[in-house]
């Protein structure tokens, strides 16, 4: 079996797995405790003329397997619907696209965080074992993993909004002039060409960007940093030590030939589901990180829907959570054949 023959494989086998989880996210969201028209209306208007009109209205009145059809169709279709509580009448399309993009630069930075410092922290403690940069480093990782991310994310807050009279720098006029907690103007990304025509004006709004979105990423990325930093020296200390290892040096092979060719590339098959989870942080973490940071991306969208009961709201960010987590998933598969092609889709 080819590479892309496996990969479209996989891609099939996701489609009933992206089906099995929209309808039980309909199933939860439509018969839980969510009540659309109170939250309009109000919880004293349960009962009156006009909290049975609306429910009408909205189309809650109509049998369940109706809804539901409605509804898988509206997903397949990508026609999410309209918001009925956050922003009535605006189309879901339109809300996702004007906070997707702030989620998308916090992942993005959160994830390149993680990777280019618990990575090779990871790997420099797992080829020097047992030596005071190996201690420091497992020191991090431990210590990165046990604090929780809306606990680092208030206690990060508050020291860079006292950084001018506990360390004498003060962060928000640093560099560039910012706030502490704000969204990231990304308004710099809609016309993109200005990188090339405006070059000074446009990259220093990158940088004012950057610096905005850096405290939120450094908490949401913290987590994983600490997982690739142990993780990646555990599996640097199991090759180094292999049979085929010894084999290696043996024939004379150099040490730094061993390292990247046998070490590095075989020490990064246990950290591909590590870094595909980012994925999951994004959904989970971010929700908190952003409501500290003041991030308004999908995560806050989302808490702020399920709190006032926007359902149609609710249940198109979970379909499209569902939809990042497979494709997360489709992704791990793929890299793996990658990195190791014994894994998946060679068969003899």
């Amino acid at each position: 079996m080819s590479r892309w023959r496996y990969f479209a494989q996989r891609v099939v086998l996701a489609v009933p797995v992206v089906f099995l989880g929209t309808t039980v996210a309909f199933l939860i969201v439509r018969l839980g405790p969510i009540d659309p028209a109170a939250a309009i209306l109000g919880a004293q208007q349960i009962g009156s003329p006009e909290y049975y009109q609306l429910r009408e209205q909205l189309g809650l009145t109509q049998p369940l397997w109706e809804q539901y059809t409605d509804f898988m169709w509206r997903m397949v279709t990508f026609q999410l619907g309209r918001s009925w509580v956050i922003s009535p009448g605006t189309r879901v399309n339109d809300l996702i696209a004007v906070y997707a993009p702030r989620t998308i630069w916090l992942g993005l930075w959160s994830v390149l965080i993680a990777l280019c410092i618990g990575i090779p922290l990871g790997f420099y403690a797992g080829l020097n074992p047992n030596t005071f940069g190996d201690y420091f480093a497992s020191f991090g990782g431990i210590v990165w993993r046990a604090m929780p991310n809306f606990w680092l994310a208030v206690i990060l807050v508050t020291l860079l909004s006292q950084s001018q009279s506990l360390f004498g720098i003060d962060w928000e006029g640093l560099w560039v002039s910012t706030q502490v907690v704000t969204p990231p103007d990304l308004s710099v990304f809609a016309e993109p060409t200005t990188l090339v025509t405006t070059p000074g004006e446009a990259w220093l709004q990158v940088a004012v960007a950057v610096k905005q979105i850096a405290p939120a990423a450094l908490v949401l990325g913290s987590a994983s940093m600490g997982n690739e930093m142990r993780i990646g020296r555990t599996a640097v200390l199991e090759i180094i030590n292999a049979d085929y290892i010894e084999a290696a040096r043996a024939k004379g092979v150099s040490g730094r030939r061993l390292v990247w060719k046998h070490v590095f590339r075989n020490a990064l098959i246990p950290l591909v589901p590590i870094i595909t989870a980012e994925a999951f942080l994004l959904v989970g973490g971010s929700v908190l990180v952003e409501t500290v940071f003041a991030i308004n991306g999908l995560g806050s969208l989302f808490f702020q829907a399920a709190v006032q009961g926007d359902l149609p709201l609710v249940i198109s960010l979970m379909y499209i959570f569902i939809l990042l987590l497979v494709a997360a998933n489709i992704l791990q598969d793929f890299l793996y054949t990658l990195i190791d092609p014994r894994v998946g889709y060679e068969r003899r």
